[in-house]
């Protein structure tokens, strides 16, 4: 009956003398084979030398073959192996990261063709993972795998080096967080990072992109399933011929030249938001930080609307076109208001009538 008592089992680092001729060869990521001259070495200092790695339900070296060859150069029967018990795809991996943290290095063609060989049976890890197992850079992984037909079909999500499962296209994320950013322009960009499980950096990267008034997903990045990814509805080309690569950009009808478009004015919107949210004078005050949060919640870019103009139903457009109307008067009011005080501001004073002083 199988002891459920945990202290009768065996640390990890537990060795076995095991019986050369009962271990198979390892499958080695060496191109070249064994190195004689470096088995000799091993030999005279084979006293000193760590246990051969073993994969225990195989009993296939995954790590030493170089000590094997010199344990039978000295004649003996028997070596000293430490288990390894993870599943046997998962040998050739342990192999090569063996190999690339010690001993006889392994060539650079060697690293290479371990790192093909690692895409074809785990094309799921991704390239920084692979590179470190191999000793290898990321880009040059990178590179091997588009060569390669590894990755067939394509796979949107890789592990990393911290075991933890990416998603290589972030379409729908980036389109997210640039309608976050558009219709809450006061939210932290650690809360949108929450909201659409983005990193800090591409946040970032999609306000950048929305003040210059581009597509917050790069130009060449694949949308879902491979599909092209969407451009922003706000930076669509209108219906007609397309323009040259190196022409004027055409007008929307009725928009006079000079007069920026939707995206133009959005990050001008946007850019006076931030300016006006840095001023010492309203963030330092209470009632400066109540009328942020107050422009903030009010805020509304060029073309965010047509995102609720759909939700809204037949029988109530009516209603919903009167408040926005009320809204929009209330708005020029506003402007109107505080137009007439910056004109009083500038007007200057009337200079103080001298007065004659009595000359009798």
């Amino acid at each position: 009956m199988e002891s459920t008592d945990r202290t009768l089992e065996l640390p990890s680092n537990f060795t076995h003398r095991v019986r050369v001729a009962d271990l198979l060869p390892a499958d080695s990521p060496r191109l070249g084979g064994i190195d004689e001259a470096h088995v000799r070495r091993l030999a005279e200092i084979y006293a000193t030398l760590p246990p051969v790695l073993v994969h225990r339900a195989t009993m296939r070296v995954v790590d030493g073959m170089h000590r094997m060859a010199a344990a039978d150069l000295k004649g003996l029967e028997t070596v000293e192996v430490q288990y390894f018990d993870g599943a046997e795809e998962e040998s050739f991996l342990r192999a090569v990261a063996a190999n690339v943290s010690h001993g006889l290095p392994l060539s650079t063609e060697d690293r290479k063709a371990a790192a093909l060989r690692i895409l074809g049976t785990h094309p799921h890890l991704s390239d920084r993972a692979i590179a470190t197992c191999a000793g290898l850079d990321a880009k040059t992984v990178a590179a091997i795998r588009r060569r390669s037909a590894a990755e067939s079909p394509r796979s949107n999500t890789r592990t990393g080096t911290d075991g933890r499962v990416h998603p290589l296209d972030r379409t729908a994320e980036r389109m997210r967080a640039a309608e976050l950013m558009t219709s809450r322009p006061d939210l932290p960009l650690r809360a949108i990072v929450k909201e659409t499980g983005l990193s800090l950096g591409t946040a970032h990267d999609v306000r950048q992109r929305l003040l210059r008034g581009e597509s917050p997903v790069p130009p060449g990045r694949r949308g879902r399933g491979g599909a092209p990814a969407p451009a922003p509805a706000d930076a669509a080309a209108p219906p007609g011929p397309t323009r040259p690569a190196d022409g004027p950009r055409p007008r929307p009808a009725g928009l006079a030249a000079g007069t920026p478009g939707p995206v133009g004015r959005t990050r001008h919107s946007l850019e006076t938001l931030r300016r006006l949210a840095a001023d010492p004078s309203l963030r330092h005050s209470e009632s400066g930080r109540h009328l942020l949060r107050w422009l903030h919640t009010h805020f509304v870019v060029d073309d965010a609307w047509r995102q609720q103009a759909d939700a809204v139903p037949a029988h109530c457009t009516a209603t919903v076109a009167e408040l926005a109307l009320q809204c929009s008067h209330t708005w020029r009011r506003f402007a109107e208001e505080l137009s007439r005080r910056r004109l009083t501001d500038l007007t200057p004073a009337p200079a103080p009538r001298a007065t004659s002083g009595n000359r009798n």
